[in-house]
């Protein structure tokens, strides 16, 4: 090999080397983050590793801080006969890092769950679940990303009034998915007026449920951490019946729109 290729691979060889190096003790640092919330969102039960029971899919750098899309595979071994009910979503470093809880009352095996949340800053993402035999399992991804809570809404204060509790339902037969989406300006207390540089207050939905017929699917108690115009895709079965999604914000405002058979709109 020359002697210049050979001083270039050497090069490349020990920037590669610093680089992880950095990285190192920056990843190391932001963990702790997770040490000092672990308390408050799981207090002293043992969560285990989730590998084999839940996968977590994120962008490793996001577009657009304040819409991260995120999406969560449960998918228990064949012979597995546990199943999960809860599954919490946990951003480290937002301000209020618990993003949302979801409730499987009937349990699931395998289930898809797919939404949109804001991250603040460069931070771990969390994924806990709960099976039935009341473990806690745990997967986690870093995600790039800054801003997405105190960026500004994408719509202006009267747009959103206007708009607001309108619901889209969608089925996507041949995935096997559906989509929720409810129009709501899910305020994080920390976006400022961009007129009258005064912080809009917080108000978000803080509580959904969707149902099929009279089987509940899942529910979710929420924070400021989903993004603008809560958006939920989920596996999902047509039966025949009518699907009907319900949903409570922080100023008590409730929201409810039954869509026949499920076919959606």
């Amino acid at each position: 090999m020359p002697t210049g290729a050979r001083m270039s691979a050497s090069i490349r060889i020990a920037a590669l080397a610093l680089s992880t190096l950095l990285a190192g003790p920056a990843l190391a640092q932001e963990e702790t983050a997770w040490g000092e919330l672990r308390s408050q969102i799981v207090g002293a039960r043992e969560v285990g590793d989730a590998a084999g029971l839940i996968e977590l899919v994120t962008p490793k750098r996001a577009e657009d801080a304040a819409i991260v899309p995120l999406e969560v595979k449960l998918h228990l071994a064949p012979g597995d006969t546990r199943k999960v009910t809860a599954l919490t979503l946990v951003v480290d470093e937002n301000p209020a890092p618990v993003v949302g809880t979801f409730r499987f009352p009937e349990g699931r095996q395998a289930f898809d769950l797919q939404t949109r949340v804001r991250v603040n800053s460069y931070s771990w993402v969390r994924a806990i679940a709960e099976t039935d035999d009341g473990r806690l399992h745990m997967t986690k991804a870093y995600v790039k990303a800054a801003g997405g809570c105190s960026a500004p809404a994408a719509k202006d204060p009267a747009e959103a009034l206007a708009n607001l509790g309108q619901m889209r339902f969608r089925v996507f037969a041949d995935r096997g998915e559906a989509q929720v989406q409810l129009r709501h300006p899910n305020y994080s207390g920390l976006q400022m007026d961009q007129v009258t540089r005064l912080y809009t207050p917080a108000w978000y939905v803080e509580k959904l449920s969707v149902r099929q017929g009279d089987k509940p699917l899942f529910s979710m108690v929420g924070g400021i951490s989903i993004s603008e115009d809560p958006t939920f895709r989920f596996s999902f079965a047509k039966t025949g019946e009518p699907v009907t999604v319900e949903a409570v914000d922080t100023q008590g405002r409730s929201f409810r729109q039954t869509f026949p058979a499920g076919e959606g709109s």
